[in-house]
């Protein structure tokens, strides 16, 4: 495990970068009120923030790709692109194809500490993922025969 942890977020290469803490904080607020405005983010943060440093977040956001807008007479409306649970899947899989392309032990590193993590954390998610595995290996003998 002490491996993972000596490599850096700059290692491994994905389409979205990491999100700051504000960046965070307002899309969860908008996966959990839906479309908003700048306003209306203002109003919900825990701490106050000023306008237009709201507003340049959301802005920002939407030119990552995070967040979809639309004009409603002279402001903004912002909502997500993608589900949390898309969001949360895209980066997971992008974080484990970023480590799967590096030197062949680090793949090695992410499957021993992913199942030595699971197994220390749930007996039956470890049995799912070993039948996710099979269900996988069935899918690729397919392709195969096809």
């Amino acid at each position: 495990m002490r491996l993972l942890k000596s490599i850096t977020v700059e290692q491994i290469p994905l389409s979205h970068p990491p999100l700051g803490p504000l960046e965070t904080t307002v899309l969860d607020l908008l996966w959990e009120r839906g479309e908003s405005n700048v306003h209306d983010v203002v109003q919900r943060l825990d701490r106050p923030l000023a306008y237009t440093t709201i507003m340049t977040t959301l802005d920002r956001l939407f030119k990552k790709g995070l967040l979809d807008r639309r004009k409603s007479a002279r402001a903004f409306l912002y909502s997500p692109h993608w589900s949390r649970m898309e969001w949360e899947q895209k980066r997971a899989g992008e974080f484990v194809a970023g480590f799967l392309a590096g030197p062949q032990p680090a793949g090695e590193l992410l499957i021993s500490c992913l199942v030595d993590a699971v197994g220390q954390q749930d007996e039956a998610l470890l049995d799912e993922l070993e039948r996710k595995i099979r269900l996988k290996r069935k899918e690729l003998d397919q392709r195969r025969k096809a």
